[in-house]
């Protein structure tokens, strides 16, 4: 293990920090402040002062389950709430959990738009999906694929049938060695490897992306000064919900799975709020000096506050 990694052997931290971390009730803030920490016991963000490190383990080729811990690894997470005059509509999960004799840590960002019961509703549901898939251990794209399309058919049966949706990025640490990461829309992960940042995710765009919008019947217009849009209304190619616009987007994820090894110095996630003003680079840069995973993700938010971002901002960050 490297100097920088046996900084990190403390008790993970499974603090919430801001209104939208979990989906029980919650303290809100005034607007462009930060949130008082909480320390949650709910479905979304639990409190794991009994774990006093989360660990992991396991050699290439071998079974994971069960592994004895070779590294440790804690998160952070931070929220603000943006300028426009919408409510807050990020919404943040962070949790520690032992299954199937895996130790996995949840995490992910999920950035509403045109309201937040869509982002709330993947809250307290997509990881429930997708661990429920009795193939995932053995075939973890196809399985999270699956979870993902049954997720949004029940958020356009029961939730935003017509207006309303949500980016997901989501990241499944498995015994600390293996991450599955998960993309629906703009909302991004990076990677920090010996200081220099790798992007993990890849911005659902409507420039990008275009040719998906027009085989399914679609368009992508931009307006000067603004952002190319998928027919004229929604700046993403990929969100859970938009039904008015199902026909012309998908919620079909991209699935990545990726080795930790002992140069991985942190990962984060973070809404688009972050990534509109500050490149990977600047990222990584900002918080290569911190051991303290909530600290880290506190002051990316600030950072990105103080470059001028208007949208509510979200972000964790796991170190290891």
């Amino acid at each position: 293990m490297n100097a920088h990694a046996n900084l990190h052997k403390r008790k993970s931290s499974l603090i919430a920090d801001g209104n939208h971390a979990a989906a029980a009730a919650f303290k809100t803030s005034r607007k462009g402040s930060y949130v008082d920490s909480l320390e949650r016991k709910d479905d979304a963000v639990v409190d794991d002062n009994n774990n006093n490190e989360e660990k992991a383990g396991g050699e290439d080729g071998d079974d994971e389950k069960n592994k004895p811990s070779t590294r440790c690894f804690s998160h952070g997470c931070h929220l603000m709430e943006g300028e426009m005059n919408h409510g807050m509509e990020d919404y943040v999960f962070a949790q520690h959990r032992k299954l199937n004799g895996y130790d996995l840590g949840l995490y992910a960002i999920f950035d509403g738009h045109a309201g937040r019961d869509v982002a709330k509703y993947l809250q307290n549901h997509l990881f429930e999906n997708i661990l429920n898939e009795p193939d995932l251990w053995e075939n973890p794209v196809h399985a999270v694929k699956k979870a993902c399309k049954a997720t949004d058919d029940e958020i356009l049966e029961n939730i935003a049938d017509w207006r309303g949706g949500s980016t997901a990025v989501a990241a499944i640490l498995i015994n600390g060695v293996k991450l599955i990461v998960i993309n629906v829309g703009d909302s991004r992960a990076i990677s920090c490897k010996n200081g220099i940042a790798k992007q993990l995710t890849v911005d659902h765009e409507p420039e990008k992306e275009r040719d998906l919008v027009e085989r399914r019947g679609g368009f992508v217009s931009k307006r000067p000064g603004n952002v190319a849009r998928v027919d004229g209304e929604l700046a993403m190619t990929r969100a859970f919900g938009d039904g008015k616009l199902k026909e012309h987007i998908t919620a079909k994820p991209d699935v990545m799975i990726n080795k930790i090894d002992d140069d991985t110095e942190f990962i984060v996630l973070a809404s688009d709020g972050l990534w509109k003003v500050m490149t990977n680079q600047e990222a990584c840069d900002c918080i290569k000096d911190f051991d303290d995973a909530q600290k880290a993700a506190k002051k990316l938010v600030k950072e990105a506050k103080s470059m001028g971002s208007y949208d509510d901002i979200s972000c964790i960050v796991v170190m290891f």
